[in-house]
């Protein structure tokens, strides 16, 4: 029964374990000549599927222009013999690796082999039409080794510029000779010699120093943020402490209703504003830097190096030039991030400060309400008393005309005497009358 069609797999399956197979290394064979180019997409954040779609149409004009098919699409990688030469091609996040290897007849002198590298075999319209910038340019030669390593040093001198020398016995049956120096023709150099690598060796550690050359170049990327942030965050924490000394002398009780926090929060709101901005700008360059420091760490590691007398090796090296730059961004992310926990304190405690302030103006205000609301109720007191004297007034007369039609009519009444001895009865009436009234309103 065959599976590799079934509709029993999964969507991903294959694709999923084809991509640890996606990335192989160059079959390499000394002697060769390899030239590297890491191309990298832009210097803004515009990554992904843009620089994907770039760098494909950089592979297809390659492709074109020796009449071969390029890849789809959505490939990542790319390798084809040329014939001349051969390509390995690679699509990261962020950039393109472009490697071409060319298998010499006959080994080549290695004053002259820096010269005759397969760079020579491509068209320079295509070299000056890269989409991007090139952040990695290296050249490699692969020998086999016919001396020892003492006596081979002496001569490295003609081909590397730098003052200092790096190399190691790697993979327990080669050598690593470099500078890690942008040389005069713009390229740095690299030497392995073949003393008694196992098959396919060759190409592993021909990859693994190209690798750790590549994401050491990406990896100090983030140096120039992390020294343009730093004159931005001292002003911050300047301008945070003014604030905080500022908070500390403020005294709202006796104060402004609350203005000066106001004046305060606003500040400290713009901080946020900047901080924010800062941390938008630097995170992605420093998470990214500390990812590429922790592919060198493991390409060195895999080196397996073994100490040449007196010379440094790899690791050394990097530890002594790269390792304090990468503290530094990792200083400046953590710096940054700290700084904005600070803001986000400060201005919780600044909010807490206005709330209270709010709290205490909001009380002032019930209590003023409360006054005049008993204001009102005793000039309500007062207006109900005029009142029971005015119902009773006009009850009182009606009760007198009443009297005085009576008087008249023949009736034995004198309406002097009967309203005189009616007002305390309709006074008190109309006031338990009003009495009731409001009883009944409040409990309604």
């Amino acid at each position: 029964m065959h599976l590799i069609n079934s509709s029993l797999n999964h969507a991903l399956r294959v694709p999923l374990a084809a991509e640890i197979h996606s990335r192989p290394f160059l079959q390499l064979d000394a002697p060769e000549l390899i030239t590297h180019l890491a191309v990298y997409s832009n210097d803004a954040h515009d990554t992904g599927r843009s620089n994907m779609q770039a760098q494909h149409a950089t592979l297809a004009a390659l492709c074109t222009h020796f009449g071969v098919t390029g890849p789809s699409g959505e490939a990542k990688y790319f390798y084809y013999d040329f014939g001349r030469f051969r390509l390995k091609w690679e699509c990261h996040t962020e950039f393109a690796t472009f490697t071409f290897a060319e298998h010499p007849d006959a080994p080549v002198p290695l004053e002259q082999a820096f010269e005759r590298m397969p760079l020579e075999q491509l068209p320079q319209q295509w070299l000056a039409g890269l989409k991007g910038k090139l952040m990695v340019a290296a050249h490699v030669v692969l020998e086999r080794a016919v001396e020892p390593a003492d006596t081979y040093m002496q001569g490295l001198s003609r081909v590397f510029e730098g003052n200092t020398l790096v190399g190691s016995e790697v993979l327990q049956g080669g050598e690593l000779w470099t500078d890690f120096t942008i040389q005069s023709d713009g390229f740095s150099r690299f030497i392995i010699r073949d003393a008694g690598m196992r098959s396919q060796q060759s190409g592993r550690l021909v990859q693994r120093v190209l690798e750790i050359e590549t994401y050491r170049m990406f990896a100090l990327l983030g140096l120039p943020y992390a020294m343009q942030a730093a004159p931005s965050l001292s002003a911050i924490e300047n301008e945070l402490a003014t604030l905080a000394a500022a908070m500390v002398e403020t005294d709202n009780a006796r104060g402004d209703d609350g203005a000066s926090e106001q004046a305060l929060l606003d500040r400290i709101t713009r901080l946020a504003a900047r901080i924010e901005k800062l941390s938008l700008d630097n995170s992605y360059r420093f998470s990214a830097s500390k990812a590429y420091m922790g592919l060198v760490r493991a390409r060195i590691e895999e080196l397996r190096e073994v100490r040449i007398e007196g010379i440094p090796t790899v690791e050394e090296f990097m530890d002594r030039r790269l390792t304090p730059a990468m503290n530094t961004c990792a200083a400046m992310a953590s710096r940054q991030e700290a700084m904005a926990q600070r803001i986000a304190n400060t201005n919780d405690l600044l909010r807490t400060r206005v709330g209270i302030v709010q709290e205490l103006q909001n009380r002032q205000i019930l209590q003023s309400m409360n006054a005049r609301a008993a204001q009102q109720l005793q000039l309500q007191q007062a207006v109900e008393g005029l009142s029971v004297a005015a119902i009773s007034y006009y009850v009182i007369g009606l009760f007198s005309y009443t009297g005085k039609a009576a008087k008249v009519m023949g009736l034995p009444v004198n309406p002097e005497i009967l309203v005189g001895a009616l007002v305390p009865f309709v006074a008190a009436g109309v006031w338990l009358g009003l009495r009731r009234m409001h009883h009944k309103l409040h409990v309604d």
